[in-house]
């Protein structure tokens, strides 16, 4: 079984910065690629960043000059580095990630989600 712990969550003004972290453990023998999706009150969940094992990243228009998302592969753990925060990136922030099991098999994991609020 694999899990993903997320931490960094909370609330922050407009303008401000919050580091997600996203921490995969259990019975793992790579990660693939990790990534951060979002879901806010009334919609659906959305991509905002993923980084491919290989370093390769990819950017929700939205976020693109002021999220940054990065990962380390040797603790198996993903960030998201949150800038210029505004109102409307207050979301549900959940961690993805497409782990390689010893087996040789791809399965897809969630966190749990941690919530994000931008406000004065």
């Amino acid at each position: 079984q694999v899990t993903l712990a997320e931490s960094g969550g909370g609330l922050v003004q407009p303008g401000g910065s919050l580091r997600l972290s996203c921490a995969a453990a259990g019975s793992i023998f790579n990660v693939d690629s990790m990534g951060w999706y979002r879901q806010a009150p009334g919609k659906q969940r959305e991509l905002v960043a993923r980084v491919t094992s290989d370093g390769g990243t990819d950017y929700a228009v939205p976020v693109k000059g002021r999220f940054t998302i990065a990962r380390d592969n040797a603790k198996n753990t993903g960030y998201l580095q949150m800038n210029t925060l505004k109102p409307e990136d207050t979301a549900v922030y959940y961690c993805n990630a497409v782990v390689r099991l010893p087996m040789g098999i791809l399965r897809e994991f969630w966190g749990q989600g941690t919530q994000v609020t931008v406000s004065s």
